[in-house]
């Protein structure tokens, strides 16, 4: 606590209510609900980087709920009746973001979800279970989810390429939903300390203590919004990191694609921004590898999503890269996101499982529900 004022001591350091680790689509949701819960506690949010720094700035924008193939594989590690309650979860975080923010405030579009097919035995299972989809998600929609796309020459693919359209799926600019998430949270008198890394924390009498490089805040209650990087901060836990990379492109004259595109069971994704072409993923081709905080691009990947772009999403179509960035997801040995009390006012809302925005409004705010009863 080296050159700690009396007044940042007395001021900024003590007597706060709850204390949120991270300042993602989590966090700030679960702050902005414990604000409409207890107006008149102080809540501080700690954020390691100077802007939210784990995936929630750095995502490609998808409003999707998944496409046909990653359900299909969701069904191998789940149970039916988990896998459509995952779907629904994701489904009503998207309602509560789009009422939270609006939906010209993030700039949202809904032009529609593709699958993208490589593999035609993969294409032709997924159309074969469409029925037993949509039949699934009948009463959330009232109409079928997925249907055949037979038209691939619209967004410049091959005349043979194969696809399934999802008619719900949109697209947002995920820095403008952020920077109203911040903007909300500012404006309910949420505080924001950036710069605060989180080493530890412990249980100190009646409080917790929350250590970072040469600073400390004593809280009465602690809520761990962090995802993946919560894995450092919590033992025993389903949770590791998932490296995500992304490129973008330079304006393309006369871009044909517009939408959100899913390839390989969503392990690849890319979507229009404007007139440039967003890609990413890859992280299948190096699990191990791709289990990192390292923000750094790998050659491995880059390579792939560059000749992917060539061969299949923009053949026939020069194209430059304009910048190549990466987010870290956090992931475990299945899907669903983790919401727990794991002690007296120590609770956590993590593992999103690369669906925050799906799912970050729903989990974020019932945290600060189960919260408070304690």
């Amino acid at each position: 606590m080296d050159q700690i004022s009396y007044w940042e001591e007395e001021i900024f350091l003590k007597n706060i209510d709850i204390t949120i680790i991270g300042s993602g689509i989590v966090g700030l949701t679960c702050a902005l609900k414990l604000r409409e819960l207890k107006p008149k506690s102080r809540i501080v949010i700690l954020e390691r980087g100077y802007l939210p720094s784990g995936a929630s700035t750095k995502n490609a924008g998808f409003t999707c709920f998944g496409s046909p193939s990653e359900l299909l594989d969701d069904l191998n590690n789940l149970s039916e009746s988990k896998v459509f309650q995952l779907v629904e979860l994701r489904i009503k975080g998207l309602e509560k973001l789009k009422n939270l923010i609006g939906t010209s405030e993030m700039d949202y579009k809904e032009y529609g979800g593709y699958e993208l097919f490589n593999d035609k035995d993969a294409y032709e299972n997924s159309l074969s279970k469409l029925p037993y989809l949509n039949k699934k998600l009948r009463h959330i929609f009232k109409e079928d989810t997925y249907e055949m796309f037979d038209k691939p020459e619209t967004f410049g693919f091959d005349k043979n390429s194969l696809l399934i359209k999802n008619k719900f799926e949109g697209q947002i600019n995920t820095g403008l939903m952020m920077r109203k998430l911040l903007r909300l949270c500012r404006d309910s008198r949420i505080e924001i300390f950036n710069g605060f890394d989180v080493d530890t924390f412990e249980k100190q009498k009646h409080k917790w203590v929350v250590y970072g490089k040469n600073k400390q805040v004593s809280t009465n209650k602690l809520l761990i919004c962090n995802n993946a990087f919560a894995s450092k901060l919590i033992t025993n836990i389903d949770l590791k990191p998932a490296r995500a990379q992304v490129l973008i492109t330079k304006p393309i004259e006369n871009l044909k694609i517009k939408g959100c595109f899913h390839l390989d069971e969503g392990y690849y994704y890319f979507r229009n921004v404007g007139n440039r072409v967003l890609f990413g993923g890859g992280r299948n081709l190096d699990f191990r590898a791709e289990e990192t905080f390292d923000m750094n691009p790998t050659k491995l990947i880059q390579n792939k999503l560059e000749s992917l772009l060539q061969t299949t999403i923009l053949p026939n179509q020069s194209f430059e890269v304009d910048r190549r960035w990466t987010g870290i997801m956090g992931v475990g040995s299945n899907k669903t996101p983790i919401l727990k009390r794991i002690d007296d006012n120590l609770y956590c809302a993590i593992r999103m499982g690369g669906m925050g925005i799906a799912l970050g409004a729903e989990i974020g705010q019932s945290l600060a529900e189960i919260s408070i009863e304690e």
